[in-house]
């Protein structure tokens, strides 16, 4: 049987509806490049069985979205400047991280997700990061054609020996797009890699009984055709893989 992966959905209001979803870009490379069905989770935070949840997948995959994760997550006042928020996402994303971690649940975060990651492990969030002196602008250039918004814009360094180094090598050009990104680092994540003014890019939890990786850019948009992107997506994939077949024994 093919292995499930959870994917937490964003809440959007278009059509007089709110929705719960999530682009098609990280589906269809999870579906296509890792070989796993994603299962959108509806953003319910605490209503939902994460125990249950988590008996029936696996694996966790965390995508990006246009959102911030809410200040009062990890002890900064909101401001409107920082929006927009996703408060349910937030409260489905967090306790999941937490709980598929602690089963060693494969779990693979992305641009908004490290961010949860970081947040739900006790770290802090700078927001508006191209404000500050000497930082690069991260966030998406201004363009109707994805292509030109996704390109890959800057390098990142991996750390010698991590786990992202093994997958993607050590020297890489990426697509980070965000305007948060990790200020205090959560005490029990390592840091894999970083960009040249020193932006936290990929992240893995020390003492995870299983796979539990973050990056801060968008492998999901290249994952059929740039290397370092497929990379990722295989390896994910692997790891849920392998995950399953123990389920089985």
């Amino acid at each position: 049987m093919q292995p499930v992966v959870a994917v937490v959905a964003d809440i959007r209001e278009f059509e007089n509806y709110s929705w719960h979803c999530v682009p098609d870009q990280y589906m269809t490379a999870a579906f296509n490049v890792s070989g796993v069905l994603p299962l959108l989770v509806p953003a319910f935070g605490d209503a939902i069985d994460f125990d249950a949840l988590l008996a029936r997948v696996d694996g966790v995959m965390l995508s990006g979205s246009k959102s911030n994760v809410h200040p009062s997550n990890f002890g900064v006042e909101a401001h409107e400047k920082y929006e927009p928020y996703d408060p349910d996402r937030d409260a489905t994303s967090l306790p999941l991280i937490r709980a598929a971690i602690e089963k060693g649940v494969p779990l693979f975060a992305i641009c908004r997700g490290l961010q949860e990651l970081n947040v739900a492990l006790g770290g802090t969030l700078a927001t508006e990061i191209q404000e500050a002196d000497g930082m690069l602008d991260h966030r998406a250039p201004s363009s109707p054609d994805q292509a030109k918004r996704f390109a890959l814009a800057h390098s990142v360094k991996t750390k010698p020996g991590s786990c992202i180094e093994k997958i993607i090598g050590e020297d890489v050009r990426v697509n980070s797009l965000h305007r948060q990104a990790i200020d205090n680092i959560a005490p029990r994540l390592q840091v894999e890699a970083s960009a040249d003014d020193g932006t936290v890019e990929a992240v893995s939890v020390i003492d995870a009984k299983g796979y539990a990786v973050g990056v801060q850019w968008h492998p999901e948009y290249w994952a059929k055709t740039d290397d370092t992107s497929r990379r990722l997506f295989e390896a994910f994939g692997d790891a849920v893989r392998d995950y399953a077949s123990q389920k089985m024994k």
